[in-house]
């Protein structure tokens, strides 16, 4: 485990933002694993597991916080079949991009709807990241955490996932993930490069895949409800403010000029909830993660 002080959240997360966590603790292994609960307690501050830094919004400033990084890098490989699907093993530091390239070399389908979402398998998992009408959870033979002290697996049927959102039953206090095997089809390598090529242009066309971006900050409220689109009709989208902006391309997209702040963004996040509360009459669900403290 490498171990390092007073590490810059702007630098590590997707949207660029954020100010200086106590320390980061680098998990280069599974062994690594239980060296963690001793160190966190010598550090103090509040863990955060912390994959590519996508989905994240840290606030400014001197935070009470450590960084865990999963950097288990292993895989992409192919494990073994089973009724006729092909289990693939990547470990949860490995770059999602890396994962879905290895599927289109090697005619893997189930997870062509992912293309163009960034961060790493164990993000992926964790969040149950979607598009498309892909999801993440959906495509899982077994999970490895750790959790209580040690690495277990954990099959698919226990998992419980949703919309953006993975737990498993016993596990009320948190886990790491360390590595997903993925249950998958044989297809056509050209037709699966196919479709993550537009789905890709697709998403480039109107998702601001390029900027400083943490992805979608608001959930859904419902299938048919789009937030992107209640936030376009409450008047949001281009809406700037510090150096952060709502995207012009889609409206749930926050976005950073390079000049913007935690405390910019947060101001304009409760901007565009209560104008979607006053327009709709329900306030939006923060998709991204809000740290050390959530919108109330």
């Amino acid at each position: 485990m490498r171990e390092i002080m007073g590490p810059s959240l702007a630098q590590r997360t997707t949207l660029r933002l954020g100010g200086t966590a106590i320390a980061e603790l680098i998990l280069e292994s599974a062994a690594d694993c239980a060296l963690l609960p001793e160190r966190l307690r010598a550090l103090g501050g509040r863990p955060l597991i912390l994959g590519a830094g996508s989905n994240i919004l840290a606030l400014d400033g001197q935070l009470p916080l450590v960084l865990v990084r999963p950097r288990f890098l292993h895989g992409p490989e192919i494990v073994g079949e089973e009724e006729g699907r092909v289990l693939v093993r990547a470990g949860a530091g490995l770059p999602l991009p890396r994962l879905l390239r290895f599927c289109a070399a090697h005619g893997l389908s189930g997870l062509e709807g992912l293309v163009g979402i960034p961060g790493s398998v164990g993000g992926a998992v964790a969040m149950n990241a979607g598009s498309f009408g892909t999801e993440t959870c959906k495509n899982i033979k077994q999970i490895d955490i750790f959790s209580r002290g040690r690495v277990r697996p954990v099959k698919a049927s226990e998992l419980h996932y949703g919309y953006r959102s993975l737990y498993i039953t016993e596990e009320k206090m948190g886990f790491l993930v360390v590595e997903a095997t993925f249950s998958l089809t044989r297809s056509a390598r050209d037709g699966i490069s196919k479709r993550m090529r537009h789905n890709f242009f697709e998403k480039k066309s109107k998702q601001p895949v390029t900027a400083w971006s943490a992805g979608c900050v608001f959930k859904n409220p419902a299938p048919d409800m789009p937030a992107g689109k209640l936030l376009e009709l409450a008047g949001c989208k281009g809406k700037k403010l510090g150096g952060m902006a709502f995207s012009s391309l889609h409206a749930n997209f926050l976005i950073n000029d390079g000049t913007g702040s935690a405390t910019a963004a947060l101001a304009l996040l409760q901007e565009a909830r209560e104008a979607v509360r006053q327009r709709f009459g329900f306030a939006l669900e923060p998709e991204v993660r809000i740290t050390p403290c959530p919108l109330p």
